[in-house]
């Protein structure tokens, strides 16, 4: 299964869908799926839709709550940090890690 074909099934699917949308699950799709030809079959595309959306969902919460407390953090002093605003700065680094690897397609990190 190609790109164009993953697209017209997703399109099928889901046709009130934006083009963005519909690019956007290609990549996350072809880059969580071991083979491709799978998504053919359709219980299995969207079994592996929603598989991508609920990762793609907590990736996206974590990503919004680590926000915030950046925002928290960038208001106060730097020379003042403590270990806990440190540990705030590695989670948000692992945070912003975790969806760079969902679309490049490299496995998800634990956090």
């Amino acid at each position: 299964m190609n790109c164009q074909e993953l697209a017209h099934q997703i399109q099928d699917l889901q046709p009130e869908a934006s083009t963005q949308d519909v690019a956007r699950l290609c990549l996350l799709l072809s880059n969580d799926s071991q083979q491709l030809e799978q998504l053919g079959d359709r219980p299995k595309l969207r079994a592996a839709w929603q598989e991508v959306g609920l990762k793609l969902q907590a990736a996206t919460d974590q990503h919004a709550a680590m926000t915030q407390e950046l925002e928290d953090l960038a208001n106060s002093d730097p020379e003042k940090f403590s270990k806990d605003q440190i540990w705030v700065l590695i989670r948000a680094i692992k945070v912003q890690s975790q969806v760079l690897q969902m679309y490049v397609g490299q496995p998800m990190a634990n956090l």
